[in-house]
């Protein structure tokens, strides 16, 4: 059965949302503005493998929802 999630966790995973968000968005700079084939391949997959992260952070909060308190805690 599922926990709420406490104040403290969600700050970790916001967080976590932003640097993988940051992450992706250099990979795909860095990807586009790349000559190299092979690096572009990398910053591509690093760019998937960072947005995979994101949704599971994503889906973990919308499992979780339910649970939130609808009124503002004291």
């Amino acid at each position: 059965m599922l926990q709420p999630i406490t104040g403290k966790e969600l700050e970790y995973i916001a967080d976590s949302m932003s640097n993988e968000d940051l992450l992706i968005k250099q990979c795909a700079a860095a990807a586009a503005s790349c000559s190299n084939q092979q690096i572009k391949q990398v910053l591509d997959h690093q760019a998937q493998v960072h947005t995979q992260h994101y949704q599971t952070l994503m889906s973990l909060l919308q499992q979780h929802q339910p649970l939130a308190p609808t009124q503002p805690q004291a």
